[in-house]
């Protein structure tokens, strides 16, 4: 997978991005309390595409929201819609990224199977957490369902989701495993950076 293609293909997508988005409320709002995204914490929105997430993040009085995209047509849309002086959207590769900052809160949503590397990715956010602080790889729809979806237009520019008991095995070389999820309506793995 090549990230100028993933850059292309999102930067395609971007001026319809959130009229084509499905929101299952009640998983998202599942999904960020499995994370612990709550009063006061600093988030980073990894892949947040056109702020997907910002509005939930916003709803639970967040600290801080640092959410990065590689694609410049998402953060473009993005900054117009969130100019909040606490949110702060980033065009970026999370990968190589430097934050002036750690977090609280990592949230990778709706975006992981973008990323050709999943442990190079997890270890590298795992480095910008604070001790006691959440990463969590989630999507708001089953596993298969993903992988079909993912196996038309995009298949250029994303890989098969692992199942959760993979992710969860890379989690654990340096996080406590809290939750791990993957059923027909989501798929979730969240864990603890030990104190």
């Amino acid at each position: 997978m090549n990230k100028n293609d993933v850059i292309e293909f999102f930067d395609r997508l971007a001026g319809q991005w959130d009229k084509d988005m499905v929101r299952n409320e009640n998983i998202i709002c599942q999904i960020l309390d499995n994370a612990k995204v709550s009063e006061g914490k600093d988030i980073l929105d990894v892949a947040c595409g056109t702020g997907v997430l910002i509005p939930d993040y916003l709803a639970r009085n967040v600290k801080t929201v640092t959410a990065i995209d590689i694609s410049p047509e998402m953060v473009k849309i993005a900054k117009k819609k969130f100019p909040q002086e606490k949110v702060h959207i980033i065009c970026g590769d999370v990968e190589t990224a430097e934050f002036d900052r750690r977090f609280d809160c990592i949230v990778v949503y709706n975006a992981f199977p973008h990323f050709p590397e999943p442990e190079k990715l997890i270890n590298v956010l795992i480095s910008h957490l604070k001790p006691g602080g959440t990463l969590t790889v989630a999507h708001g729809m089953s596993r298969a369902k993903l992988d079909r979806h993912h196996s038309g237009s995009a298949s250029k520019v994303s890989v098969g989701l692992m199942s959760e008991e993979d992710l969860a095995s890379i989690f654990e070389t340096k996080l406590q495993v809290t939750v791990k999820i993957s059923n027909e309506k989501m798929y979730q793995v969240v864990g603890i950076l030990p104190f």
